[in-house]
């Protein structure tokens, strides 16, 4: 039943009767005064036919409600938002499902390749052993380092994975600590999944330390880059952690390769609570840059992890990200799929500027840990699924936040960062924009004004 200021009448048509049922009301300016809503009450009557419908007709000169059950209704219905949504999932799934078979036959055949490869190459191929942590004094005299056979018998290693990590430890044990204000370490950090992940410690000398720092860096670099940044954290009694995630610097995998960033974040949360066991008491906070932004982001949306760290600091966060060629977002799932570690060649941003300091450009490109080819499918794939994740949650991000990002920045977005800023639901949230400045904050001219905000940030909350 319908009320409205005019009356209403309510029909209900059967196969082999009709019912009417008039309605009479007040005034309508008695419902105008009394702000009196409209009620619709249904009446359902079972009777023997299924033909039967359903019509409200409402006595007005001006309009008529007709509501009606029916194929024209399905059919309004599947055109709905929601349907097409899910018919565009089942194409794509029954895509992927056509092309599984292509790509077993790819995988075999790389099988086999590589199989001939290392058979070929068997003896120059060497596995190293396993360093759990290696230690320097404060003075520069070596504490000693704990070597342990490998606990299974160690499979073919890749030489290029060690290459890198042999560089990652080298450039820790020449590490004179600046002015002797600080000790730094490295250790190998297992994951669940039995990868070894690259890790490295920057300890003030000073044993009273007022909070710790968990660092990660963006994609194709590796910790080591912030190794400055790092010591100057330690001058401010801080304990900083770094980490190379999957694929970087000195950790397993084919470098800049990443199969899933949910690896990526699900190491990060172990890595803390290795830290929070070996520190307790102390304030932690993360700082993340570029994709490493997007991977401790999407950490924090874990309550577990959420109520332990006490803030984080994003620079440049892949939040929003925008592929360098359209195609790629429509094409991305299915090459992904079946050729993970193929590189597109329009995909290689090296030659995007990051920074306007030409030495800081050409220290990082030079460097052999940092990778400057052209992107594998999977990892902008993955990239672009974290960011759409992100997006889709940012309301759900509680913890203290620093969000900073230059405006002139063309490998991640900066209004993805105000949109943060806006839409998180954190009590303690900041945001800073500077003029000009591109991708690599940490790397610019004006990093000495960089650093000076985080420490403020950090400072008033310890």
């Amino acid at each position: 039943m319908i009320c409205s200021s005019r009356g209403t009448i309510l029909i209900y048509r059967g196969k082999d009767s009709t019912f009417r049922l008039p309605v009479r009301v007040s005034s309508s300016n008695q419902f105008r005064n009394n702000n009196l809503p409209i009620t619709v009450t249904t009446f359902r009557r079972s009777l023997p036919s299924s033909s039967s419908s359903m019509a409200v007709e409402t006595m007005s000169d001006t309009s008529t409600l007709l509501l009606t059950s029916g194929a024209s209704g399905r059919v309004r219905a599947l055109f709905s938002m929601r349907e097409l949504k899910r018919l565009v999932t089942i194409i794509h799934a029954l895509i992927l499902f056509i092309l599984l078979p292509f790509r077993v036959v790819v995988w075999r055949r790389r099988s086999g390749a590589v199989a001939i490869r290392d058979e070929k190459q068997e003896r120059k191929v060497w596995s190293p052993p396993q360093i759990v942590v290696r230690k320097r004094g404060a003075g520069g005299s070596e504490s000693g380092c704990s070597v342990a056979p490998p606990s299974v018998p160690a499979a073919v290693v890749d030489e290029e994975v060690a290459v890198r990590r042999e560089l990652a430890m080298r450039r820790v044990l020449e590490d004179e600590g600046g002015d002797g204000s600080s000790v730094r370490d490295f250790s190998l950090f297992p994951t669940k999944r039995g990868d070894t992940l690259f890790t490295q410690s920057w300890s003030p000398v000073s044993p009273n330390h007022r909070g710790l720092i968990v660092l990660l860096h963006g994609l194709n670099e590796h910790s080591g880059r912030y190794s400055d940044f790092a010591k100057q954290l330690n001058a401010n009694g801080f304990k900083v952690y770094g980490i190379d995630w999957i694929g970087h610097g000195g950790s397993d995998g084919l470098h800049a390769y990443v199969p899933s960033l949910d690896y990526a974040v699900e190491d990060l949360k172990s890595f803390l609570e290795k830290v929070f066991t070996e520190n307790p008491g102390l304030p932690c906070f993360c700082i993340g840059h570029s994709t490493g932004g997007a991977i401790i982001l999407k950490a924090m949306l874990d309550p577990k992890i959420e109520s332990r760290v006490s803030g984080i600091v994003l620079t440049s966060p892949a939040v929003g990200v925008q592929p360098s060629h359209p195609i790629f977002t429509v094409l991305a799932p299915i090459v992904a799929f079946l050729l993970p570690r193929y590189q597109f060649s329009a995909a290689n941003k090296k030659g995007m500027p990051v920074s306007r300091d030409p030495q800081a450009l050409v220290t990082k490109y030079s460097d052999p840990l940092v990778f400057t080819g052209s992107i594998r499918v999977k990892t902008g794939y993955e990239i672009l699924r974290i960011a759409a994740h992100l997006q889709q949650n940012l309301n759900k991000v509680k913890v203290p936040f620093l969000v900073m990002h230059g405006t002139a920045d063309t490998v991640t977005d900066p209004n993805a960062s105000k949109r943060l800023y806006e839409e998180a639901s954190s009590s303690d949230k900041s945001i800073k924009l500077f003029d000009g400045l591109l991708h690599d904050l940490l790397f610019e001219p004006e990093r000495e004004i960089i650093a000076g905000v985080i420490l403020d940030w950090l400072n008033q909350r310890v």
